[in-house]
């Protein structure tokens, strides 16, 4: 057998938006097949076709040479077919089992058998080299951990066909690492997969062939040994993409951010920011560099207004903001570009015009007396959709729900660069962006640093941090352990001072 799935011309309609254009796409027997393309492409519409959320309007489907049509996804499951999704679908008061066992519950003595269920996962588990616990709380175990669930309930219903929606868009460098591993052992035991995704490291890394599509149409299908990430890059987005960062020295000047002995505490009432100073001059890109849960998101939080300081000042502009409320803060001069964009980011059920005004739908000219002004609203959402590339089925019309990822990460840091406030806070700001937003992107925030602003930037991608920060700041459990030139350090430095290594120049706070 050629191919173990088969979609050959499916097209798929949104009210009149093209979103697959008679795409075709075939995986073979235990191949990893890279799915690629740019935000909004149409990858994940794909693939929804093939698990059975969407059908399609044109095209057919053989999985194993045999023409199906799959309606729903319990067919695509009886047909060994399983996905894990980019948002989990997971019930967070549950258990690890009571989660993986959903809509099959065995029974034994009028009970449901959890018993026997959390054998069979932990066997699984063992055999894939998971490592997790069955009787976890799924709100209790990291996302990494969350994502091995999702995997296991596709293993638990016997599918040997697995796709993955852009699955390392929320993981940390290590557990990136450890899900190309727990691939490529999939593989070996017999299973194909198709995966999603826009990070072309990763394809060298692990995927045989690619099938590139843009703009809804099929593009090309390549053998991956054969190319590299630059013509890889190319056939997605249609253009040569630089790589390399470009930006002129910075010219930092007055202190924009004074953070003085911070202490914040997390959830279990630990301190994750643990007496922490740090300072950030306007004119300047900041990177912090840190493993994660080493207190970076409780610092965002902190600066931004969402979690309650302990101990501890923070001053922007002159002004102590240490008590000032979310919104006060935002107009002192901070913009927040969060690392979870559906909790803090956006409302998902709000238009993508109505988002675009969180931050200052309450002045004119988007109100006035306290009523909204629609064509002002729907005038500068029109504009900053252009201008930002945010590519939706309805436009600005569009939910924020029925949006890409990667274009609703395009919304948040449209609001929120073009209000240029003089501090921006940008968490994980590429994060599920392809490589020509993610050159964008960081193009706009340089744009920002040389308009006199201040840009804080976090993120676990250490490359990013090194090409686009003008200083570092190292966090390690909850204290910036060197502040360090961007142009003066490597990898492997930052590296050993996140895993707690000591700086030889001693410790210096910025």
């Amino acid at each position: 057998m050629e191919y173990v799935i088969e979609m050959l011309d499916i097209r798929k309609e949104f009210g009149g938006f093209v979103a697959n254009d008679n795409i075709t796409l075939q995986l073979r027997p235990q191949e990893i097949h890279a799915l690629l393309g740019e935000n909004g492409a149409g990858k994940s519409t794909l693939m929804s076709v093939l698990f059975g959320l969407y059908s399609p309007d044109g095209g057919e489907i053989r999985v194993r040479g045999e023409k199906v049509n799959i309606t729903n996804p319990n067919l695509a499951n009886e047909l060994g077919i399983g996905m894990v999704h980019q948002h989990f679908k997971l019930v967070h008061n549950f258990t690890v089992t009571e989660n993986i066992i959903l809509g099959m519950e065995q029974v034994k003595n009028g009970k449901i058998d959890l018993k026997t269920a959390a054998q069979e996962i932990a066997e699984l588990s063992e055999k894939y080299n998971l490592n997790v616990d069955p009787n976890a709380k799924i709100e209790d175990i990291s996302v990494g951990m969350q994502q091995r669930v999702e995997i296991l309930k596709m293993l638990y219903r016997h599918a040997d066909i697995l796709i993955f929606d852009e699955p390392t868009a929320v993981l940390t460098p290590q557990e990136i690492t450890e899900l190309m591993s727990i691939m490529k052992r999939l593989v070996r035991e017999g299973k194909s997969i198709i995966v999603i995704t826009h990070k072309l490291a990763e394809i060298k890394e692990v995927a045989d062939r690619c099938t590139v599509i843009r703009r809804g149409k099929y593009i090309d299908t390549v053998n991956v040994a054969d190319v590299n990430e630059n013509q890889l890059a190319e056939l997605m987005v249609g253009r040569e993409v630089n790589f390399i960062v470009e930006k002129g020295p910075s010219n930092p000047g007055a202190d924009i951010l004074s953070i003085e002995n911070l202490t914040v505490k997390d959830a279990r009432g630990l301190h994750a920011v643990d007496g922490l100073n740090l300072t950030i001059q306007e004119g300047e890109i900041l990177g912090i560099a840190g493993i994660d849960g080493n207190g970076q998101e409780e610092l965002v939080e902190a600066i931004a207004g969402l979690r309650k300081i302990y101990a501890g000042n923070i001053t922007l502009n002159g002004k102590n903001i240490t008590k000032l409320p979310v919104r006060k803060r935002t107009q002192t001069g901070i913009g927040h570009i969060p690392a979870d964009r559906h909790k803090h980011g956006l409302i998902l059920d709000f238009t993508l015009s109505e988002n675009m005004v969180l931050q200052n739908y309450y002045e004119q000219p988007y109100s006035k007396y306290g009523i909204l002004n629609d064509k002002a609203i729907m005038d500068y959402a029109t504009g900053l959709t252009d201008e930002f590339d945010v590519r939706s089925a309805h436009g600005i019309h569009s939910s924020a729900r029925s949006m890409s990822g990667g274009n609703q990460q395009k919304a948040i840091i449209a609001r929120e660069v073009d209000r240029s406030p003089k501090l921006l806070i940008a968490s994980q700001p590429t994060r599920g962006l392809d490589v020509g937003a993610i050159e964008f992107i960081h193009s706009k925030l340089i744009e920002e640093r040389d308009k006199n602003r201040a840009v804080l930037l976090i993120s676990f991608e250490l490359d990013e941090i090194l090409n686009v920060s003008d200083r570092i700041a190292v966090i390690c459990e909850g204290k910036i352990v060197a502040v360090l030139d961007a142009k003066d350090t490597n990898e492997r430095e930052l590296g050993y001072l996140m895993a707690g290594g000591q700086y030889e120049g001693g410790v210096n706070h910025g």
